[in-house]
Order: structure tokens, then C-alpha cells, then sequence
């Protein structure tokens, strides 16, 4: 975290994260991307594991972004002891961009059910000279979101049940 802010390279979420029963469950982390208020079919970027040898797993959990406000932009997903190497996104340029970005969630310590999608972190752009304030935990203010800015990044992530142990 420090670094990126240090080196003014973008934007990283970043959590302390913690999974009980890890030895029984698989974590999906993903990018959803809204154009013009349309999810794109497929996530922007995703990382999924499991089935760990340790029964309680510890560490960082998140999502970056490297030269966010550029045509090509480097996102990346990360977990403990897991990585997604860096990927480039295409964008087309575009000027008199504002953008924001906030995390869904505080620094109070969240429980997942599992089976449960939750939103950690959103980023989002739009043309508009203004940008407001977004209440990430509510649906409502998020698929409002959607349709009013040009383009928003969810990061989410979902525990389920390792249905297939070994």
C-alpha cells in the first residue's frame, strides 16, 4: 500500500484477510465491468483457489490497478500465498475524465457466509464534471451508479464450500 501511494503508480485495495476451514473452501475473487450501464459479459479479471493444506489461511486479499486513467492499464488480483500476474486492459482515451473509488467496507472485521457475494471495493469514471458519493453496501445506490457514470469496477469476492475434497 505504501509503496503504490509512495510511487503514485494507482489504485490498490487491500484487506486483511482471514478463512476459517480453508482445507474445505474455495475463494472467487473477480472484476465486474459496467460500460455505459452494461455489464460486460465476462469479468474483467478473476482469481480463484481453494482446497488449502492449512486449515485457517492468512494474509492480503485485493485488487490493483496500475495507470488507471490510461488507455493501457495494468489490473491484478492477489491472495494469500495466490497471485494473478498483471493484465492490460484496452481502453479507448479519453479526456475531461473525473474518476473515484472507495471501498464497500471499513475497517471493522466483515464476516462471509459462505455462498454469499459481497462487494469489497468499487472504482468508477464518468464524463460528468461531478462525481457523488456512493453507498456501496446498498444496492440501490449501486445499480443507480451504474447507470449514471460511464464506466464502474466491482470487486467482489464469494466463499463456497469445497464440494469436491481430497
Amino acid at each position: 500500500m505504501n509503496t503504490f501511494e509512495d510511487l503514485n503508480l494507482g489504485i490498490l485495495f487491500d484487506f486483511d484477510f482471514t478463512l476459517p476451514n480453508a482445507d474445505k473452501s474455495w475463494v472467487n475473487l473477480w472484476v465486474e465491468r459496467y460500460i455505459d450501464g452494461k455489464k460486460e459479459s465476462q469479468p474483467l479479471t478473476q482469481l480463484s483457489y481453494g482446497n488449502s493444506p492449512n486449515e485457517v489461511e492468512q494474509g492480503h486479499l485485493g485488487f490493483g490497478m496500475i495507470n488507471p486513467n490510461l488507455e493501457d492499464t495494468l489490473v491484478f488480483l492477489y491472495g494469500p500465498a495466490v497471485r494473478k500476474y498483471p493484465a492490460i486492459i484496452e481502453r479507448e482515451p479519453k479526456t475531461d475524465v473525473s474518476s473515484s473509488w472507495d471501498y464497500a467496507i471499513g475497517n471493522e472485521e466483515v464476516e462471509l457466509d459462505i455462498g454469499e457475494t459481497k462487494i469489497l471495493a468499487a472504482y468508477w469514471e464518468t464524463e460528468s464534471n461531478s462525481i457523488r458519493t456512493v453507498d456501496l453496501q446498498d444496492e440501490d445506490s449501486v445499480n443507480e451508479m451504474i447507470k449514471q457514470v460511464n464506466m464502474v469496477l466491482l470487486l467482489k469476492v464469494k466463499i463456497e464450500k469445497n464440494l469436491n475434497p481430497n
